[in-house]
């Protein structure tokens, strides 16, 4: 399969996160975490879970979910967390509930007879998440893949035809409110099209909204799973990333305008060299200067050696006003991280060491 198959289920979960604008999902058999990694790029999710019954698989894949430098660096607008637990799926822990979208890829097949009995209760009965995606091989396809004889892996307990999933997919349905449409990824030969998906994947969706109450009365009083990592991004609504970001903005955007300024205001260097290198960066930045129209409060002035930058003119800058929403955000934010004039009205720079 081009791409492979695992790639194909991945990105038919981020087909429908990326429709459905989720906010928080949890992946059950969540493994090397590849789907969580995937997901985590998605700017509608701000809770991620995985779990799994094999804490060493995650532990050695969960680095991978970290923020990096960059996220540091520029913090996103949205808040994200990341949590992996380690515990079966026949169990029920509160920290599972809430999440709008629960998806098991390639699960259900490795579950013991036992396990996949309590599975429904678990998902669609405890959980009772807005929707559920399944995915699970499916056995009529097996005999064009080359080197299949019984199942695609030893760990497998079973694989389904297409009708037993569909029969096992509409019963749970029925029992737990949830409609439920039946599709796949990995198309058979031309001419084979009776064979089915390769995988097959049911896709659930709760019909009623489910009630506190109920909630509450199945809620466990004690946590069962164990928690073995967990990563809270930085993110612009966490007011301290917020004002590293502006005042970050505001002396960039407070240097160019007063490079600009200077430019116009002060003879260059004779060195016709300097001039040519100087100029770019100039020029670079003076075409939104140009545009923007200015009363004489919003112009850079001198005072001494001292050139001075009107926080209005910063803050019309689309991005300084993005990030601060009002003028007197901005003054709070950047109140003793940056140098300002007397009354506080303008960012100062000294010019006589320059």
């Amino acid at each position: 399969f081009t791409p492979p198959l695992y790639k194909q289920r991945y990105q038919f979960v981020k087909d429908l996160v990326e429709k459905y604008k989720p906010k928080k999902v949890a992946d059950l058999g969540c493994a090397d975490c590849r789907l969580l990694w995937m997901l985590k790029f998605c700017s509608c999710i701000e809770v991620l879970a995985g779990l799994d019954i094999s804490a060493s698989v995650m532990e050695e894949k969960m680095h991978t979910l970290s923020p990096l430098p960059f996220d540091y660096l520029q913090p996103s607008e949205r808040s994200l967390t990341v949590t992996l637990h380690h515990g079966s799926v026949a169990h029920k822990d509160p920290c599972m509930l809430g999440f709008d979208l629960v998806t098991c890829i390639e699960l259900i097949e490795h579950l013991e007879e036992s396990e996949l009995k309590k599975f429904p209760e678990v998902v669609f009965g405890f959980m009772a998440p807005s929707m559920v995606v399944i995915s699970t091989p499916n056995s009529e396809f097996n005999p064009l893949l080359p080197g299949v004889v019984l199942n695609r892996h030893p760990d497998h307990k079973f694989e389904w035809n297409q009708a037993q999933f569909q029969s096992w997919a509409l019963e749970a349905a029925r029992c737990y409110d949830y409609s439920v449409e039946f599709t796949g990824v990995g198309h058979p030969p031309k001419g084979m099209e009776n064979v089915g998906f390769c995988t097959q994947i049911g896709v659930f969706v709760r019909k009623y909204p489910r009630s506190g109450g109920s909630v509450q009365y199945e809620k466990p009083t004690e946590a069962v799973y164990k928690t073995v990592f967990k990563a809270v991004y930085p993110s612009l609504k966490d007011e301290k990333y917020l004002q590293n970001a502006v005042v970050s903005e505001v002396i960039f955007t407070a240097q160019n305008i007063k490079h600009h300024f200077m430019s116009k205001h002060e003879e260059c260097d004779d060195d016709p060299e300097r001039k040519s290198e100087f100029q770019p960066s100039v020029n670079s930045f003076s075409d939104y200067l140009g545009k923007l129209v200015v009363d004489k409060a919003m112009e850079p002035f001198v005072n001494g050696n001292e050139v001075c930058i009107p926080l209005a003119a910063i803050f019309s800058f689309p991005k300084v006003n993005q990030l601060c929403g009002t003028f007197e955000k901005l003054c709070k934010l950047i109140a003793g991280k940056v140098t300002l004039s007397s009354d506080g009205s303008a960012v100062v720079f000294n010019t006589e060491h320059e």
